[in-house]
């Protein structure tokens, strides 16, 4: 654990990947969190743009709130989505952007990955890509993106300063940032605050 964070990283991005490893393997497990189409419903996405999804796409969403209700993408914008999981707001925002703008998710979990490109494989969308690495080192170049996207991952980072110092390095100039995410608002022991269990129950 360095001294810029409350927690060891490392160890934190571990505990998060066996859990969302677990999330894109087996969506119908049990877990602590919503998941799936009856989750989306409930964080208000559009039914007809849920609906017109496969399974695949949209079992292992476990978001927390609908990014896309703060703006909607204008055709042809870039898309940068961190920590993409299972695809699913990657697909959302591929169908608002159109066959001009693109998409890039980026995620650290390979079974998310591996789950989320063969999905977009088998739904034969070209203007979505997805991306190995860490919000904290992003593989987007400077100011590629219109719009940044994240739902409910933010919160998962160790040193949320340098991950929104990456989201602001991959914006363009008077781009935006649409997340929605967990924040709590009253005073936590730091026993609490250094405790990896916590973080990601």
């Amino acid at each position: 654990m360095s001294g810029d964070t409350p927690v060891d990283a490392r160890a934190l991005r571990e505990d998060v990947k066996k859990k969302y490893r677990e999330v894109a393997i087996a969506p119908d497990g049990e877990f602590h969190f919503h998941t799936g189409r009856p989750l989306a419903k409930r964080l208000g996405y559009d039914d007809d743009a849920v609906a017109s999804l496969p399974d695949a796409a949209v079992e292992s969403f476990a978001g927390v709130g609908d990014p896309f209700s703060l703006r909607q993408l204008e055709a042809g914008e870039r898309v940068v989505d961190i920590g993409s999981g299972g695809g699913f707001d990657c697909f959302i925002a591929a169908g608002k952007v159109g066959p001009e703008g693109q998409v890039v998710g980026i995620d650290m979990t390979e079974e998310m990955l591996t789950k989320s490109r063969r999905t977009a494989e088998a739904m034969g969308v070209t203007n979505v890509e997805f991306r190995e690495g860490l919000l904290e080192d992003m593989p987007v170049e400077d100011g590629w993106a219109d719009v940044v996207i994240s739902n409910g991952v933010i919160n998962l980072c160790a040193d949320k300063r340098h991950v929104f110092g990456e989201i602001q390095r991959v914006l363009r100039p008077g781009g935006h940032l649409q997340f929605a995410d967990i924040a709590n608002g009253q005073p936590v022991p730091a026993e609490a605050i250094s405790n990896i269990d916590l973080w990601t129950a």
